[in-house]
């Protein structure tokens, strides 16, 4: 049986403008209360900035047969793609405005299957490092009941 699936978003230049005229803590605060739009990756699979705070980023998103690779379970991107917005948002909460960051290197480990019957999963980011020019932090993703699903860690350079 044949499913669709219709995805709609922004320009993301104005919201690529905003977070260099911002600080980190308030550009996504503003995305997460809606008062910025959303960057298109969160329209194409489905994820929402639940929570933010200083040095600490919650992205959710419930998965389902879009997120599917050919053996029948969520694509492992989608975990690593959670797990790197968290950590690197995490990150992005310490940056006065003017300033960016990248991820310059990211290690995921993927420790259970996660399918459409999982429920919303959460990606949590918390800073561990926040020097002058990198940053790490960790991640821990888990399904509604605090099962972890995947873990990981990330090195963010400071632009």
């Amino acid at each position: 049986m044949s499913r669709s699936l219709t995805i709609t978003w922004q320009d993301p230049m104005p919201l690529a403008q905003a977070a260099r005229s911002m600080s980190g803590i308030e550009f996504l605060r503003a995305v997460r209360d809606g008062r910025l739009a959303p960057a298109p990756i969160q329209e194409l699979i489905g994820m929402k900035l639940a929570e933010i705070d200083e040095g600490r980023a919650v992205w959710e998103l419930v998965p389902g047969e879009q997120h599917y690779n050919p053996i029948g379970v969520v694509h492992g991107g989608l975990a690593m793609t959670l797990l790197d917005s968290a950590m690197g948002c995490c990150v992005h909460t310490r940056l006065p405005a003017g300033v960016g960051y990248t991820t310059l290197e990211a290690k995921v480990n993927l420790v259970r299957a996660i399918t459409a019957k999982t429920g919303t999963i959460r990606a949590t980011g918390k800073v561990i490092h926040f020097g002058g020019k990198t940053a790490t932090a960790e991640g821990r993703l888990e399904d509604a009941a605090g099962k972890l699903l995947a873990h990981g860690t990330t090195t963010c350079i400071i632009l």
